[in-house]
């Protein structure tokens, strides 16, 4: 079977599964959605749900993050890991958002990398749940899981977002990710994933390989 005949039926499958998927992070204005993917970084969503809740709170606008006490706000975000690194991303996003772009989210992925602490899969992400743009957030759901059906080769999180690119339909790119997410939480782990009864086993590479045919 070819990778795009894989890659269709996998979207297809995947919507059955989850099909008002959403992101797990919450949000409620655009830049929080950014931040909150900053703070996901070697944490998961749910504790970073938990510390937005309150710091969203704390911190109502941008203005408010960019003046925070840097040591105030790493106390505020240490829940989330690498605190340090994380507070200051934030506050330094918040500032340079205020100075070139009006306090507003951009909209193309070359002025989104240019923010403290945003790398593809974050930009991707604002793209994708933002601006409503085709967007590939390789996150490492993604990548076990697209790697698993035999969509890519590649480990390295650029390399599988180009791969992916040329096989995922650009209308569905966005949720396909998201559907990844929580297909990987629940049938596809990283450990002891549930082959035998994931509704995706008959087109899997990883199946034929590891379970078919034990």
């Amino acid at each position: 079977m070819k990778k795009k005949e894989i890659a269709e039926l996998a979207c297809a499958e995947l919507e059955k599964l989850y099909p008002d998927v959403k992101c797990s992070l919450n949000y409620s204005k655009p830049y929080e959605l950014m931040f909150g993917a900053r703070l996901a970084a070697q944490c998961t969503d749910a504790r970073v749900n938990i510390v937005t809740e309150t710091l969203f709170k704390k911190y109502p606008t941008l203005e408010a993050f960019a003046a925070a006490e840097l040591t105030e706000l790493e106390r505020d975000v240490k829940p989330c890991g690498f605190y340090r690194m994380k507070a200051k991303s934030l506050k330094e996003m918040a500032q340079k958002l205020l100075d070139d772009f009006g306090g507003e989210l951009p909209q193309t992925m070359d002025e989104l990398l240019t923010l403290p602490g945003i790398g593809r899969k974050t930009a991707n992400l604002v793209m994708g749940d933002i601006w409503g743009k085709p967007a590939i957030v390789t996150d490492t759901h993604c990548i076990r899981i697209t790697g698993r059906l035999g969509l890519t080769k590649n480990t390295e999180p650029a390399k599988v977002e180009k791969d992916l690119v040329k096989l995922i339909p650009p209308e569905v790119s966005s949720d396909f990710c998201h559907r990844i997410v929580e297909f990987g939480r629940d049938i596809c782990r990283a450990r002891a994933p549930k082959c035998r009864e994931c509704p995706l086993n008959y087109f899997c590479v990883y199946y034929f390989k590891n379970i078919d045919v034990k």
